[in-house]
């Protein structure tokens, strides 16, 4: 097939433009649905969590040959009559899940599910994710290296490790979408695109369902609300302001309301697991450390042990494990023990930060039961990146915090060049960084406190995925020569809103 650069620098195929952010797209759609869509269907088996979605949302696993942790399972049955089920979270989750039953009820059946009704709808969101980051990153460029940039986002963000979350009830696929938009909206309004209050309404939307997805999420609102005062700087005008400042108290009270509306229930769990999976799971002599905090002493015996997976002489909700255990043990009484037990602490972060680049879900097959793989069996179809990045990336805690310390000076320099030299980009950059490191330090620490070392690989996909987003804008503004200076600056002051054609 004959090809030529025209005078843009866009490949032209027989007179159709294909543009780097196309390029992308269409890359990622054949990877992404070979994978989802073309037997032998890969997706995430249950691990358990899924329980948490689908009965609240009228799905139920239909009975035969149903299991957990081994195989794909890609039929449910869809409830008839009354849901008596009641959500253990609040989470913004249920909307896409409901999304997928609908278009399934319409194109397949009223009675039974398929999950890969799931999986097209996060495909789509994905593949509009693809577009919008791949547009942001090339922004008024014209070179050839932007080919380079879209290759490396379909290298990075189509394997296979982020998207076999697709057919799953997993929450996460809707984290990595969200993250695609939400740092796509946020560098075109620092390169002042046009459509701004548009663009910012998908970066506010992305930002809520992120926060709200999952109760671990709650305090992201507080890096979000940072990086949303960061635009105070592109937007001008008085009127603009009291939007941002409303947006931050929404964030705010988006992430509050997360956490709040956690049920009993599915709090106890965590509690639970954040004992006897962190606080007790280095420790030489758990009963004293227990009781030394007002616990007593026999709750040590439980040291190790996962919620719902292993066998206890005393049932692990029995009424003396809630009242003289979880009662006494909250927030504030695991913070303090990490505190005055900081090798411990260091110890739990140690063990996160090396499965920090554990991308695909180790516990769970990936494949269904019809194809004929043995159980567990984990796919390697397009995963060379997170295999790489899971091999040779340092697997210390105190890399990640040097790492972080270096990026949030760096980018303090750049914020301070932008400052003086009027660069609303450079700034927002600047917000941007600090919000990003405040990410993955913080979900270090909540992985932990939170629920001790279990589900790492899911509890920890914030840290590989900003540290993706933040590796890749890097890269592009080192190919396009913007790395400390933006290549246009200029912008509208009429209006408070850049609009640069």
């Amino acid at each position: 097939m004959n090809f030529r650069i025209n005078s843009k620098k866009s490949i032209v195929i027989k007179n159709f433009l294909i543009t780097p952010q196309f390029l992308a797209t269409l890359a990622a759609s054949l990877i992404v649905g070979y994978l989802l869509f073309v037997p032998p269907i890969n997706g995430y088996a249950d691990n358990g969590d899924f329980a948490r979605v689908i009965y609240v949302n009228g799905i139920y696993p239909l009975t035969n040959h149903y299991t957990y942790l081994k195989y794909l399972h890609l039929h449910y049955g869809i409830m008839q009559y009354y849901n008596e089920h009641q959500a253990m979270l609040f989470s913004s989750q249920g909307m896409f899940i409901k999304l997928a039953i609908f278009l399934n009820q319409v194109f397949y059946s009223k009675k039974i599910f398929d999950i890969r009704f799931i999986g097209v709808v996060y495909y789509f969101l994905y593949l509009g994710g693809i577009y919008f980051l791949t547009t942001a990153l090339t922004f008024k460029t014209k070179k050839k290296t932007n080919y380079v940039i879209a290759i490396l986002v379909v290298l990075i963000f189509a394997d296979s490790s982020w998207t076999l979350y697709f057919n799953s009830f997993f929450a996460e696929p809707i984290m990595i979408i969200a993250m695609l938009y939400l740092t796509a909206s946020i560098m075109l309004l620092g390169k002042n695109c046009k459509h701004q209050i548009t663009i910012f309404t998908i970066y506010l939307v992305a930002c809520l369902i992120l926060i709200t997805v999952k109760q671990q999420n709650a305090p992201l609102a507080l890096s979000l609300a940072l990086l949303t005062m960061g635009l105070y700087f592109v937007f001008k005008q008085k009127k603009y302001k009291y939007l941002l400042t409303f947006s931050i108290i929404l964030l705010l009270a988006a992430g509050a309301a997360t956490y709040e509306l956690i049920t009993s229930d599915f709090s106890q769990i965590n509690k639970y697991q954040t004992v006897t999976r962190g606080v007790l799971l280095e420790e030489k002599d758990p009963g004293n450390d227990l009781e030394r905090g007002g616990v007593s002493r026999q709750f040590g015996l439980l040291k190790g042990e996962i919620y719902g997976q292993t066998y206890s002489e005393v049932p692990q909700m029995s009424a003396v494990i809630k009242k003289d255990l979880l009662k006494k043990v909250d927030f504030a009484w695991v913070l303090k023990f990490y505190l005055t037990h900081p090798k411990q602490f260091r110890q739990m972060l140690d063990i996160a930060a090396g499965d920090g680049y554990l991308i695909q879900v180790r516990a769970v097959g990936d494949y269904q039961r019809a194809s004929g793989i043995r159980p567990q069996q984990q796919t390697h179809y397009f995963t060379l990146f997170s295999l790489i990045m899971e091999a040779f990336f340092p697997k210390k805690i105190a890399f990640y915090i040097l790492l972080c310390l270096v990026l949030a000076i760096l980018y303090l320099v750049i914020g301070f060049m932008g400052f003086k030299n009027n660069e609303d980009e450079s700034i927002l950059k600047c917000f941007k960084m600090l919000a990003f490191v405040t990410i993955i330090m913080g979900t270090f620490v909540i992985s932990i406190v939170g629920d001790g070392d279990a589900d790492l690989a899911k509890h920890l996909i914030m840290v590989p995925l900003t540290l993706d987003l933040i590796f890749l804008e890097i890269i592009a503004d080192v190919l396009q020569h913007s790395f400390f200076h933006p290549i246009q600056s200029e912008r509208s002051k009429s209006n408070g809103l850049g609009k640069i054609d």
